[in-house]
């Protein structure tokens, strides 16, 4: 017996160490990864800087290069703030700090946060509740109730912001983004729906986009500025808050991103838009 558990004890050693070995795989692939990310835009505006001092004496050159040094410095701005939104959403669990809130008012400052983008780009945001799917008219009523969810608002609210911002920033012009808040036909979830009119997924890709630094179109993403970490920020918020996020696309159709949430039992607080 005591052989039995000497044996027993050095298999889960043997576990631990091959977990923590692979932790530290992980976190040096990460490093490894995002001080590429990092220095790619800080060489660039280095040599575009140096390419504007050259070019002193033509106007036009200085604007075109001044430009490129604007993108390029709010590419570096957005890597290094979903860096540090990354690290903020592994050191403090949310559940720790859930609360009884509004789902409607999470998607409300989502939107709120990207407004700007979106009217810079002339697409229309539509933000609504919709009832469960099949359900007859005599749930009207109680889908117009706002739903009620245990998370902590900050930690959802980034989640959302990154899928309607990825919406924006994939659709053309004069497209509409829609964000609602569903009841499912089991009782006891909820659902958010981030739905675009973008390019689409290639289905090849759709079990990779929640990785870290994972792009479906590299050369695409450098021109939109995105990071390849909007997609694993959300994922983790929304595990961290107990829910589940899953996506439908097709390549020229648009996508739709889906979180689904535990409904809290009673009514949710009071929802003030800003």
């Amino acid at each position: 017996a005591a052989l039995t558990d000497l044996e027993t004890a050095n298999q889960a050693l043997r576990g631990e160490v091959a977990r923590e070995r692979e932790l530290d795989r992980q976190r040096m692939a990460f490093f490894s990864a995002a001080s590429h990310e990092l220095k790619t835009p800080a060489g660039a505006i280095l040599l575009l800087a140096e390419t504007v001092s050259d070019a002193a004496d033509d106007p036009g050159a200085v604007r075109y290069f001044a430009g490129r040094i604007t993108k390029e410095s709010a590419r570096l701005t957005e890597l290094v703030t979903h860096l540090i939104e990354l690290q903020r959403a592994q050191d403090a669990p949310a559940m720790l700090k859930a609360q009884r809130i509004s789902a409607m008012s999470v998607v409300r400052a989502a939107v709120g946060e990207n407004l700007v983008q979106a009217g810079a780009k002339h697409i229309a945001i539509r933000r609504g509740e919709q009832a469960p799917v099949d359900a007859d008219a005599a749930a009207d009523d109680e889908a117009q109730r706002d739903i009620a969810i245990m998370v902590d608002r900050e930690t959802l609210t980034m989640a959302v912001k990154n899928l309607v911002e990825n919406a924006i920033r994939y659709s053309p012009e004069y497209t509409t983004v829609s964000v609602s808040v569903s009841l499912c036909k089991d009782p006891s979830s909820m659902t958010i729906r981030v739905i675009d009119q973008g390019i689409g997924i290639p289905a090849a890709s759709l079990s990779r986009i929640f990785e870290r630094f994972y792009r479906v179109d590299p050369a695409r993403s450098r021109e939109t500025g995105g990071t390849g970490l909007g997609l694993a920020i959300t994922k983790h918020c929304v595990e961290d808050c107990g829910g589940t996020i899953s996506v439908w696309s097709r390549e020229g159709e648009g996508s739709t991103f889906t979180i689904t949430m535990p409904q809290a039992s009673g009514a949710a607080e009071p929802d003030h838009p800003a």
